[in-house]
Order: structure tokens, then C-alpha cells, then sequence
């Protein structure tokens, strides 16, 4: 009757310690996520909008992931400002370009960034300023419906030109 009661004390014991040591991994990555991490650099992009994009989104050069969205916050003028942790082994010219984009009509927002031509690189801290916005899907289906609109109206205009041409044409056979 011991020995079962000393295995379930040692078993008992094994699962607290193995609890303990998980908590604490969980534990020291949350710390982590709150700067830059081991072999990373922080850079900022100002954006007018970033609707969708959340903090742990990819950021991708040639659709590659070289880092994510680590804080969003808003300046003084109401600008989206989105700070992102890059692999310290991606250099990045200073002219880098940034693009909100979205795996598919309504897929998750990643950050894209097109390299520039500059020699010198981005820094930790630096801000990249030549950005594109997200783009909202309802405003994209508004300009869809409104190009629709605009040649369902170009065709009908075209058709009943070509009838007044057609008209005038038989007109003129006929005299």
C-alpha cells in the first residue's frame, strides 16, 4: 500500500515541478515581447490608417517573414505609428518602403517592406515615413460597385450612339 502511495507523491511532485517550469518559459517570453528580442531591432512606420493590422503580425520582405508587429500607437496628429521587431540579420536601406496587405479578401494584415536603393540602413528607432495604407475592403467593393456603375452607363451611352448612327445610316440609304 506504500509503494502506491509513494509513486502518487512522486508523480504528484513530478507534474508541479513540470508545471512550475512551463509557467516560468510562458513567463520569461511574455517579458520578452515587450522590447526587441535577442538578435532584433525596433523600427516605426507612419501610417494614416492600419485598419485590421494587430500587434504579432508578420512583417515580410519579398514575402519572406523577417519580423512582426510588435506596438501600435497613435502621434500627435493621429497618425497610426506601428513599431515592428526585424531579425538583426535583415538590413534595411533607409528609403524602405511600407505596405499594409492582406492574405486574401478577408485574410490577416501583414506589413510589407520594400527595400529602397539608399546606402545607408535603417537604425533601431528610425521611422519610416514612405507608406500605403490598408486598404478597407467595403471602401474596395464601393469603387468595384462604382466602376460597374460607371460602364453599365459608358455601354448604354455607347449603344445608343451606335442606334442614332445605325438610324442615320438607313435614313441616308433610303434617300
Amino acid at each position: 500500500m506504500q509503494t502506491s502511495e509513494t509513486k502518487s507523491i512522486i508523480v504528484g511532485g513530478i507534474v508541479v515541478l513540470v508545471a512550475a517550469f512551463v509557467f516560468a518559459v510562458i513567463s520569461s517570453k511574455q517579458s520578452l515581447s515587450t522590447g526587441p528580442g535577442v538578435g532584433k531591432y525596433r523600427i516605426n512606420a507612419m501610417f494614416n490608417r492600419v485598419d485590421g493590422l494587430v500587434e504579432g503580425d508578420d512583417v515580410r520582405v519579398g514575402g519572406i517573414k523577417v519580423g512582426s508587429v510588435s506596438v501600435q500607437a497613435l502621434d500627435k496628429d493621429y497618425r497610426a505609428i506601428i513599431g515592428m521587431d526585424i531579425d538583426s540579420a535583415v538590413k534595411l536601406p533607409k528609403d524602405t518602403s511600407a505596405a499594409i496587405h492582406t492574405d486574401s479578401l478577408f485574410g490577416s494584415k501583414f506589413v510589407i517592406l520594400e527595400p529602397g536603393g539608399d546606402e545607408q540602413n535603417l537604425a533601431s528607432g528610425d521611422t519610416i515615413t514612405f507608406t500605403q495604407d490598408a486598404l478597407v475592403v467595403s471602401d474596395l467593393l464601393d469603387q468595384i460597385i462604382a466602376e460597374g456603375e460607371r460602364s453599365a452607363k459608358d455601354a448604354a451611352s455607347a449603344r445608343e450612339k451606335l442606334n442614332a448612327i445605325e438610324k442615320a445610316m438607313g435614313k441616308q440609304g433610303n434617300n
